[in-house]
């Protein structure tokens, strides 16, 4: 008799992503934000303009920071494959994650593939009036494999360390995007467009992991242990929507005010500081979002 309660227990015990729906609506989400963003700083000439302007400001409102920042991204590739790959190795290794590792690795490759599919063939730069390059730069390609690493870290390792790998993740990918932007590799946009590519694979590798992962997809909740702090994604979610917030105010103003006759020629860079903010609003702002619904959708350990 208690044998069989103690089934029926069991059976009722939720599973891992017990709402898989949350997963594709928000994978279906970033899809569209980032359609939104490549018609609105692309397809549009104020668009086009602004993220021009944030382009060209950036080599005068920052100069010196451009050969530190080329070292970094020099190194970006190797680094992040290296981090991502020794990280899913052990996991695989020692903890046995087979399926966590082949989703971290399909997650990786099907985000940068997405990028240089959209970046190459299949999104074009029109003219439309404004003095700038004539081919497509959107989404990045760096940032996108700085992301897409963090992302893997993120998926195969356990709840308790998630808030974790979601703050330090997403650090690093902000600063992989900041510093495309700030070597003149890359306009804001395209950092952007880059972070919602990884996110919507995130959240699509993310549903698999912790269906196929059920049994070590399970923790006590926040503050269990100290990488499980509620702080962590506090700090994303603050600095996320202080960039959201402030990059957008200074758009609007910009807009208001009158940007200057040529892109670039602003005598208070206010394009670049609307761009960086807004890359380190969305990053921010995706990496606590993930944070959050993994941890929520994560399963509780049975007292």
């Amino acid at each position: 008799m208690s044998s069989r309660q103690s089934t029926n227990s069991s059976t009722r015990q939720p599973r891992a992503a017990r709402n898989p729906a949350l997963f594709l609506l928000g994978s279906l989400l970033c899809a569209v934000a980032l359609g939104w963003t490549y018609w609105a700083f692309v397809r549009t000439s104020t668009g086009q303009f602004a993220d021009e302007s944030a382009w060209r400001e950036a080599g005068f409102a920052a100069p010196d920071s451009q050969q530190p920042f080329l070292q970094f991204l020099d190194s970006l590739p190797a680094l992040s494959v290296l981090i991502a790959a020794g990280v899913i190795l052990f996991v695989t290794l020692r903890r046995h994650r087979w399926p966590a590792a082949v989703i971290a690795l399909g997650t990786i490759v099907g985000a940068n593939l997405t990028t240089q599919l959209l970046k190459n063939f299949l999104l074009d730069r029109p003219d439309r009036g404004v003095p700038t390059l004539d081919f497509n730069s959107l989404p990045s390609g760096h940032t996108t494999l700085a992301a897409s690493a963090a992302a893997a870290i993120f998926l195969v390792v356990t709840p308790r360390w998630r808030p974790l790998a979601a703050a330090v993740g997403g650090t690093y990918a902000v600063a992989a995007g900041a510093a495309t932007f700030l070597n003149l590799w890359h306009r804001p946009a395209d950092a952007v467009a880059a972070f919602l590519v990884v996110g919507a694979w995130t959240l699509l590798g993310g549903l698999l992991t912790m269906r196929f992962g059920n049994a070590w997809n399970v923790w006590d909740g926040f503050g269990e242990h100290w990488a499980a702090s509620k702080l962590w994604l506090t700090f994303c979610w603050a600095a996320g929507v202080a960039g959201l917030a402030l990059g957008v105010i200074l758009y609007l103003y910009v807009q208001m005010i009158g940007p200057a006759p040529v892109p670039g020629t602003a005598r208070i860079p206010l394009f670049f500081w609307s761009g960086l903010s807004m890359i380190v609003g969305v990053g921010f702002t995706l990496s606590a979002a993930a944070g959050c619904l993994f941890g929520h959708q994560a399963r509780r350990r049975e007292a």
